[in-house]
């Protein structure tokens, strides 16, 4: 029950190809685009090791795919139109679910915060993949799609074609698309949105090719002329050790409970930046300050972007 293709391994000559011409035009004035050496480096290496690191968790994750199928609800076919649309939209909100889960608990964060890591944002930071999903166990939300009765294969091919899509988002160069498109659909503006630190931006835009789950769900955020985004983390890494970059999240949940056994849960699962006596700050507790801080003339937010 193997996926008759993988969209991404198709894909990767294509983005290879991209980010090269992406760095060409940005370095011709064509383009608007960001890159350093080292940044990109990571960006690529951590792509690279998220392919490795898959390669020992995919038996497992196969296997219990096929096992909640072997116990479904219902026989879905993969020749049927209606089976496609349904797995697109379920797959996606699916997604959706996902991204918020990794933004919103530690546990899962540590997992996913290397992707933000980068105070740059080019093609190249879509490759910026985790080495530790699959350990972290955010593949058992897309179990309920087999459980339903969609075929594996057809799981995996509609999750490689969302990876596809979401590549191309993760650009500068692209400033809006056509307004019913933006309404839709993640864009390029959208999902600069997500990866920006502003307290304005924080845990905004969780979709993955259907923007219409934020604006259902409350966590839509319109990209602001008056407020460019600045990237990476709230506080962002001083190194591109990519050891660092890929775990050190994980380190700091085991430091954290070693000194607080006590308050283990919370320093596993609570929100990012939480801490047992409040001397850090959550996202909520970051937005709430900026909230109360008078506003800045549009001329100092981008001096100091």
């Amino acid at each position: 029950m193997k996926a008759e293709f993988d969209p991404v391994t198709l894909a990767t000559p294509f983005f290879i190809l991209s980010i090269i011409l992406e760095i060409v035009l940005a370095r011709m004035g064509k383009a608007q685009a960001r890159y350093e050496a080292k940044d990109t480096a990571v960006s690529l290496g951590m792509g690279l090791g998220s392919t490795v690191a898959g390669v020992f968790t995919a038996g497992l994750i196969f296997a219990a795919t096929v096992w909640v199928y072997e116990h479904r609800l219902f026989t879905i076919p993969m020749t049927a139109i209606w089976a496609w649309v349904a797995i697109f939209l379920l797959e996606d909100l699916t997604y959706y679910v996902f991204h918020r889960v990794s933004h919103e608990r530690r546990f899962w964060w540590a997992s996913h915060v290397n992707h933000h890591s980068s105070q740059h944002y080019n093609l190249s930071t879509a490759l910026r993949q985790t080495w530790t999903g699959g350990v972290a166990g955010t593949w058992l939300l897309w179990l309920p799609l087999a459980w339903l009765g969609f075929p594996p294969a057809m799981i995996a091919i509609q999750k490689g074609i969302s990876l596809v899509y979401q590549y191309w988002i993760h650009t500068e160069a692209i400033r809006r698309l056509p307004r019913w498109f933006e309404a839709v659909f993640n864009t390029p503006s959208h999902h600069r949105v997500h990866h920006a630190r502003n307290p304005l931006y924080l845990d905004k835009n969780y979709a993955g090719i259907l923007i219409i789950w934020d604006r259902m769900f409350g966590t839509f955020q319109p990209e602001l002329d008056e407020e460019p985004c600045r990237y990476g983390l709230v506080k962002n890494m001083a190194t591109f050790n990519i050891l660092r970059v890929a775990f050190h999240e994980w380190a700091g949940i085991v430091q954290d409970v070693v000194r607080h056994p006590r308050h283990a849960l919370g320093y596993i699962f609570g929100p990012p930046g939480w801490s047992h006596d409040g001397s850090r700050e959550t996202s909520a507790m970051i937005k709430a300050r900026a909230a109360e801080a008078p506003a800045q003339p549009a001329g100092a937010i981008r001096e100091a972007a």
